[in-house]
């Protein structure tokens, strides 16, 4: 038998390294997105916080009295300078109205960007106390906040501060979330040990059981039982396993047991479902057969022709407990021209005549015309002299509990012999019942 490429086991630890590996990753991108969020937020939060306070430094410096416009510019420079020293912000300048950079901490340009002209209209038309506008840079991970700036002598909007802030970068989120996500991995790889070895345990191992003791049964030990204690479908399915099991072993006895002609169960099936039926007080009629002149047929016509007769008995049994009878109805054959069939009261007479009828026509193609002519056969009987002997004809003995109580196999057999020996008596093919009433009564 080939083996499969890939053990259960296999499969289910593929299963579990990939569930595992997606709920690892998932919690990953989960803690990540979190943490992103929470430095934003607190990043955004800082910077609101600085904004201010580099609108009060700087306007501060606007407000000084110095007579150079260049020395003012200087001023700025230098206190953009201690902001991003302290790395408060990554990079900051400040232009007029007209665009013009007065001071920047990196770019040295002399004109703004038209998108920063944007930002400075939209400072123009908000009032005085809201003059500060914020936006991210979601591709460079930058926070935007643009800042107005006036003058005490001059109420109107005069310069403008645009103050860059870094956003959290993924370096920095895993940096925060490697030990909750190390130690989830720990947990999960863990739990993963655990559950195997439970499913090892509770699902592999009975498996495992039932495909040893599988070979087993397979190579011919039917007696092997296995014994699975799982409480849930695995016992169940080890329960039906050793019910098959003993099923199989029955079949293989009865087929030990069967005859080889007839394929039919022998003596011990038979008088198993005989005592089966006492045990359960069922009631049943047991009709027991013999074909009358049998010898006589077999000696002349010789053995195969005999076994045709045989087996033609054994089909008009079978066919009569299939039409007449019961789905329950038995049919055996304790060898020879000896066959039983076990069926109910009410059906006994029906099983019976079908029988009788269907032999008396059936057989007659066994003979020769010559013989079927004249009415009998001549052949030697058992005291060696030459007789003829009537076409061939079936008797039939029905042994019943429905009247009287029947205690074993042995006393069906007595009463059965009784029967045969009455109804052999009578010429012709005949069906006798026992039609006792009572232990004492007779026949």
């Amino acid at each position: 038998m080939p083996q499969p490429n890939i053990s259960l086991q296999n499969r289910i630890t593929t299963l579990i390294a990939l569930s595992s590996i997606l709920f690892i990753s998932a919690f990953t991108f989960i803690q990540l997105n979190n943490q992103l969020s929470n430095i934003n937020r607190f990043n955004t939060y800082q910077a609101n916080l600085s904004s201010s306070l580099i609108k009060n430094n700087l306007e501060a410096i606007l407000n000084q009295p110095l007579e150079e416009e260049s020395a003012k510019e200087q001023y700025l420079y230098l206190e953009l300078e201690k902001f991003l020293e302290s790395k408060i912000i990554s990079n900051a300048l400040i232009f007029d109205l007209n665009g013009n950079i007065a001071a920047s901490t990196k770019d040295r340009a002399n004109k703004i960007s038209f998108r920063d002209l944007l930002q400075f209209e939209r400072l123009k038309e908000m009032p005085p106390e809201k003059w500060l506008v914020s936006e991210i840079d979601q591709k460079h991970r930058q926070l935007l906040i643009y800042i107005g700036l006036r003058q005490t002598q001059n109420p109107s909007l005069v310069y403008a501060a645009k103050v860059i802030f870094p956003l959290a970068s993924l370096q920095e989120a895993l940096l925060q979330v490697y030990k909750p996500v190390a130690l989830a991995t720990i947990i999960v790889i863990l739990a993963n040990i655990l559950l195997g070895y439970l499913i090892s345990k509770i699902v592999i191992g009975p498996i495992r059981v039932l495909n040893q003791v599988t070979k087993i049964i397979a190579a011919g030990d039917l007696s092997i039982r296995t014994k699975i204690s799982t409480q849930d479908e695995l016992q169940e399915l080890g329960n039906t396993f050793n019910y098959m099991a003993k099923e199989l072993a029955k079949m293989k006895e009865r087929a030990e047991n069967a005859n080889p002609l007839t394929k039919l169960p022998g003596n011990i099936v038979i008088h198993e479902e005989i005592d089966r039926r006492i045990q359960n007080n069922s009631k049943f009629v047991v009709i027991y057969c013999d074909l009358d002149n049998f010898k006589a047929f077999n000696d002349k016509y010789g053995i195969a022709k005999g076994d045709l007769a045989i087996k033609l008995t054994s089909e008009l049994f079978k066919d009569s407990a299939k039409t007449n009878g019961n789905s329950d109805d038995f049919v055996g054959h304790e060898g020879g021209d000896d066959f039983i069939l076990i069926t109910t009261p009410q059906k006994a007479e029906s099983v019976a005549n079908f029988i009788t009828t269907e032999f008396d026509k059936r057989i007659r193609s066994l003979y020769s015309q010559e013989d079927i002519a004249q009415g009998h056969i001549i052949a030697h009987a058992r005291d060696g002299s030459i007789k003829e002997f009537p076409i061939m004809t079936i008797s039939l003995a029905g042994v019943t509990n429905e009247k009287h109580p029947i205690s074993s196999y042995a006393e069906v057999t007595n009463i059965a012999a009784e029967l045969k020996k009455k109804a052999k008596a009578v010429e012709g093919s005949i069906f006798v019942l026992d039609q006792r009433a009572a232990e004492t009564d007779g026949l």
